[in-house]
């Protein structure tokens, strides 16, 4: 198996992390903030972009795998249009991206925007964050989409 395993420590490494979740989903009862360890988990299905065929003529196999996203050194964690009673409700991650408190200051606030006007914003001491496939792939036969 061909898991991936990324650890972001940087803003460049975590715009890699983003792309690689972009169309991740997940349900609201995993997302876990462990504020005595400082830490947010995310468990998710995230699909495989690293695998996409090649060409327009190629078969369109894709592939989703069950990921692990976590963020060390967090202090604090704002939802917006997130129900955290709705344990169900399915979230679609669009993008990661790191805002910097102050330029000579390595801690900010890490955004994670879904689908539907939905986010997360956790405040960070720094960026650190290590992205973990589960397990095996499985196929779908459905690539999302996005609207221009």
């Amino acid at each position: 198996m061909d898991m991936l395993r990324l650890m972001a420590l940087d803003n460049v490494d975590l715009e890699i992390i983003s792309a690689h979740l972009q169309d991740a989903v997940l349900k609201v009862e995993n997302l876990q903030y462990l504020p005595s360890e400082k830490r947010f988990i995310l468990i998710m299905n995230r699909f495989v972009w690293e695998k996409m065929p090649k060409g327009l003529f190629s078969r369109k196999e894709y592939e989703r795998r069950q990921s692990a996203l976590h963020f060390d050194r967090i202090t604090g964690v704002r939802t917006v249009g997130i129900n955290r009673d709705r344990k169900g409700d399915v979230l679609d991650l669009l993008a990661i991206r790191f805002v910097q408190a102050d330029p000579e200051a390595p801690a900010g606030m890490i955004e994670l925007t879904f689908a539907g006007n939905a986010a997360i914003r956790l405040d960070c001491e720094c960026i650190e964050a290590q992205l973990t496939d589960l397990g095996p792939a499985w196929g779908t036969a459905h690539k999302p989409r996005h609207g221009l």
